[in-house]
C-alpha cells in the first residue's frame, strides 16, 4: 500500500509508538488522524509536524458518544482514512487475583471491545475505497500467554483472533487485515514493575523509532501476520506447536515472575489508569 496522500487514522497516537508512527506515516506523506484522551497532549503532538499533516482529535473509544463523534469527523475527512491503525491499549501486570472486578472489565472495554466497535463503524468508510487497511498492533503476549500478564494476554489473543476472522471474512473485499505484534518497547506504556522484570529476565527492549519504522513498512507491505524480534518471533511460533515447551521454560521463571508481578499490580493499575491509553 502506498502511504502518499492517503489518511490514516492512528488510535493511542500520544503513546511512545503512537507518537513514534505519526513521525513516520508523516514521512511517508500520509495525514494522521491522531486520536487519544488527552487534547493538550494531541494539540502538542500536531504542532510537532508540519501544519495539516496531523489533525488531533480527543476521544475516550469507550465512550459511544466519543465514537460516534469520530465517526462523525471521519465523514468530514478528504481523503476519507483508508488505513485504521489501531495501537491504543490499556496495561495490565501482576498476579491475576489482585485485579478487581472494575481492572478486568475496563481492560476488556479498552483492548478489546473498543476495536471491535471502532473496526465495525469505520468498515463502510473502509470499504469505499479500492485498498485499505485495518492494524491492530499487538503484542508477543497475544501469541504467547505470559504470567502475570494473563489477562492482558486474553486481550490481545482475543484482538487477534478478531483480526484473523475478518480478514477471512472480508477476504473478497478491499480491505486487508493486519495483526503486527511487537516485543517489549521501551515506552511509558511499562510500569516500573514490568521494566524491572525485563531488566531481570534480560530481555531485548526495542526503541519506539525502530519499531515504528518496521511497522510502516509491514503495512506498506501488506504483511498480514508479523511478530516482532527475536527469539520472540521463535517462542510464538513454539506455543503454538509445542506449548508444553514453553510451560516448562516459563515454569522455570515463574519465582520471579511472582517476585515482580506481586508487589506492583495494584500501584501499576493506579498509575495507568487515567493516563492516555497508548503503547
Amino acid at each position: 500500500m502506498e502511504l502518499q496522500d492517503t489518511t490514516v487514522l492512528l488510535t493511542g497516537a500520544t503513546g511512545g509508538i503512537g507518537v513514534a508512527l505519526v513521525a513516520t506515516l508523516v514521512a511517508r506523506g500520509a495525514h494522521v488522524l491522531a486520536v487519544a484522551r488527552d487534547a493538550a497532549r494531541l494539540s502538542a503532538l500536531a504542532r510537532a509536524h508540519p501544519a495539516g499533516a496531523v489533525t488531533p482529535f480527543a476521544a475516550d473509544l469507550t465512550e459511544a458518544v466519543d465514537r460516534a463523534a469520530l465517526l462523525a469527523r471521519v465523514r468530514t475527512l478528504v481523503p476519507s482514512p483508508s488505513v485504521l491503525l489501531l495501537a491504543h491499549a490499556r496495561p495490565a501486570f501482576g498476579l491475576f487475583p489482585t485485579q478487581d472486578d472494575a481492572e478486568l472489565a475496563a481492560l476488556v472495554e479498552t483492548n478489546l471491545i473498543a476495536p471491535m466497535q471502532l473496526i465495525r463503524g469505520l468498515l463502510p468508510v473502509l470499504q469505499s475505497h479500492p485498498q485499505a487497511a485495518v492494524v491492530a498492533i499487538g503484542s508477543t503476549f497475544g501469541s504467547l500467554a505470559f504470567p502475570g500478564f494473563s489477562a492482558y494476554s486474553a486481550c490481545k489473543f482475543g484482538l487477534r483472533g478478531l483480526i484473523e476472522g475478518l480478514g477471512r471474512e472480508y477476504a473478497d473485499t478491499p480491505v486487508r487485515f493486519q495483526y503486527l505484534a511487537p516485543r517489549a518497547t521501551n515506552t511509558a506504556f511499562n510500569s516500573p514493575a514490568v521494566n524491572a522484570l525485563n531488566h531481570a529476565l534480560g530481555t531485548r527492549v526495542d526503541a519506539p523509532a525502530a519499531v515504528a519504522e518496521t511497522l510502516v513498512r509491514a503495512i506498506e507491505h501488506g504483511t498480514r501476520r508479523r511478530q516482532l524480534g527475536w527469539p520472540e518471533a521463535l517462542f510464538a511460533r513454539l506455543n503454538g506447536v509445542m506449548p508444553a515447551l514453553v510451560d516448562r521454560s516459563l515454569a522455570r521463571q515463574l519465582p520471579l515472575i511472582r517476585h515482580h508481578a506481586g508487589g506492583f499490580a495494584s500501584a501499576a493499575f493506579q498509575e495507568h489508569r487515567h493516563d492516555p491509553l497508548a503503547l
